[in-house]
Parts: C-alpha cells; structure tokens; sequence
C-alpha cells in the first residue's frame, strides 16, 4: 500500500520511544531499516535491521557514518529525523551550555543527518525527508531552546523542500504534541498524575501515542504524499487547533 517494498529508510533516535515505533512501521510496509543512534545498547535491543552507532552532533562523525551506510546498503529513499532532547524546561534553566546543547542535537543534528546523504540521493533520482518537529516549533510551551531548534528545523525542511525539490526531494515535518515515551520519565517520578493533567488540554481527551506519530512519518515518506512537501503537520490531539481549557473555563464560563 505505501509503497515502500524494499526501499531504503535511514532513521535518527532509532532507539527511543517514537524511534522504535518508525522502525516497526517501516518493516511493517516492507522497507530495508538502517537504525541509527548515540546509544549502541538502544540498537542492540532492535531486530531485522541494519545499525549505524554515532554521534550526531559531531560533523565528522556524521559523514562518516553515513559514508559506511552508502557503502553498506546504497542511498537512502527516505530519511528520518527523529532524535531529539530537552531538559530545559523554562527560560530560568536555559544557560549557555545547555542552549548550545539543545541546538546541536535538535537543530544541527538534523543538518549532520541529512547533509551528507544529499549528493547520493540527487544522483539516485531523489527522495523523501522527514523531521520530526514538535509542536513547540509553531508555538511555545515551554523548553526555549529546544522549541527555537524545533522551529528551525521546520525551517531547514522547508529550504529543502524548496531547493531540492527539482532532483526529486521532498522534506516535510511532523509536529507531535504530548507523547508518552521514556522522555516524560524524569517529570513523572515527581509528579504521577502528570500526563492526566496535560491531557485535559488536548481536544481528543488524551497525548497521542509514539505509533500515531510513526504513522503520520510513514504517510510523509511514502509516494501517497507525492505531492505534498514543505509542509509542518501537527500530530497532535488537536492542541494546536485553539485553547481547549479557554474555551472551557473563560468562554463556557
């Protein structure tokens, strides 16, 4: 159906909660996975997949993974850039360090990534290219430096989109709002009814899950969105269509 039988998908953050999820569901549509991230016991734990271990943001180290995955398995059909981090959650907790921190694995990372791949796919005829974002880049909730990588990162795509576009490249961006992944861990040790308590901001009643992100990427990267690129799409249980709690408690009110 997607179209994807033995195309080759390279995937970012492979080993994390949505990671896992984009490497499922790319087997599932018949793709050949290269799974890639800093963590080699996170890679250790997949199946029926190739593996790439490096750190994204380290340039060199970038080109020269994707140097051995060229070598390996030929250019990539798709790419997905999925890793991504935070921990500073407010601007009080935003220092130099951890702003430079936060750009170059959410932002630059997704330059390392992709970068390298680019001459490869414009000679095998082009592409599909998929970041994933986050809702903080077309709003904010929090976690500045992380939402202004985000927001570059629906910026970058877009310059792809546009410059790429004429060697058969396509980039687009999935936006997810609240996901339950190991991400949430560290908050919801202090505080259990967390994400009960976010979800009563969401339309739909509840965060999505790391599948329903993983399924919107493979709609992305697959040929039935050949014509759509340069576009953010919110996967996102409605958060960024208005104020649920606004229209509730000051409007209804």
């Amino acid at each position: 159906m997607f179209g994807l039988e033995d195309k080759h998908v390279v995937v970012s953050g492979a080993g994390g909660g949505i990671g896992r999820a984009l490497v499922t569901v790319f087997l599932q549509a018949g793709a050949r996975v290269t799974a890639c991230d800093r963590d080699p016991a996170l890679l250790a734990a997949l199946s029926g997949v190739e593996t790439e271990c490096f750190e994204l943001t380290d340039h060199e180290a970038s080109q020269r993974a994707a140097e051995a995955i060229l070598a390996r398995s030929g250019a990539p059909d798709v790419i997905i850039g999925n890793a991504g981090f935070t921990r500073a959650e407010g601007m009080a907790n935003v220092t130099p360090a951890v702003w430079d921190l936060e750009i170059a694995i959410n932002l630059t990372g997704g330059y390392n990534l992709v970068a390298p791949f680019l001459p490869a796919m414009t000679e095998a005829g082009g592409g599909s290219i998929v970041f994933v974002s986050s809702v903080n880049g077309l709003a904010h909730f929090g976690n500045p430096a992380y939402s202004a990588a985000k927001a570059g990162l629906i910026g970058y795509a877009r310059s792809l989109a546009v410059e790429c576009g004429r060697s058969g490249i396509r980039a687009n961006v999935v936006c997810p709002g609240s996901v339950r992944t190991p991400a949430w861990d560290h908050r919801l040790s202090k505080e259990p009814d967390l994400i009960t308590e976010v979800s009563k901001y969401y339309p739909l009643g509840r965060i999505v899950t790391p599948e329903e992100v993983a399924q919107a990427v493979l709609f992305l990267a697959s040929p039935l969105s050949g014509g759509i690129t340069g576009v953010a799409l919110p996967v996102d249980a409605g958060l960024m269509a208005g104020n649920l709690r606004f229209v509730r408690e000051i409007i209804g009110a």
